[in-house]
């Protein structure tokens, strides 16, 4: 795929995102950044309708901010503004919940509101920076599974994301030891040129 044709290349998709009347830019940016916003909610403790509210929100958020950003590379990317959009949310959903609780006298809900992850601990863009990456993967996994064999494709899901042994893997895709690390290797190697590439894409 070229790189001006990609959907994580920042320039053009953040241009695209602008015209209100483009939705298949607007569908490349949610595809991407939807289970990003979703998965980092749920890490720093919210429920799943919640976390999908939240996700809801962001979006729409960033659809009638996106028109108004002037992006400057130097006053830091995208992706970290984005992330202080959702973090600030997070902190307020939190603080609300907080809030609630402790007018009805229910300790109880209190303590367990009290226990979650703070939205501004330290490890806060550690989290997000994780749930971006699994969703590249995931995407790239998407991308180049249909390059490979079935049975290559299988010996690397079983051995790489199902962590089962190689001579299980052996008897059930009916290879050899040598040729599971073999097709495990291929993938992971494919795999990784893959990621390094969208993730350069999205950083240009």
């Amino acid at each position: 795929m070229p790189v001006d044709d990609s959907p994580l290349t920042r320039a053009s998709l953040l241009v695209r995102l602008r015209d209100g009347t483009n939705h298949i830019a607007w569908q490349e940016f949610v595809t991407l950044y939807s289970p990003v916003v979703y998965g980092f909610a749920r890490k720093r403790g919210l429920q799943d309708a919640d976390a999908a509210d939240l996700m809801q929100d962001v979006m729409r958020s960033i659809s009638s901010a996106i028109a108004r950003l002037d992006y400057d590379r130097n006053q830091g990317t995208f992706r970290g503004w984005l992330f202080t959009i959702t973090r600030n949310k997070i902190f307020n959903h939190l603080s609300a919940r907080r809030i609630r609780p402790q007018a009805s006298g229910d300790s109880t809900t209190s303590r367990l509101l009290d226990s979650q992850p703070d939205p501004d601990s330290a490890d806060g863009a550690d989290t997000w920076e994780m749930e971006y990456q699994r969703r590249l993967a995931s995407m790239a996994m998407e991308r180049i599974q249909s390059e490979f064999q079935p049975k290559t494709w299988r010996a690397f899901w079983l051995t790489a994301v199902e962590g089962r042994s190689v001579p299980e893997t052996a008897k059930e895709v009916e290879l050899s030891p040598g040729a599971i690390y073999v097709a495990k290797s291929r993938v992971l190697a494919r795999l990784k040129d893959e990621v390094e590439a969208m993730r350069r894409q999205e950083d240009s």
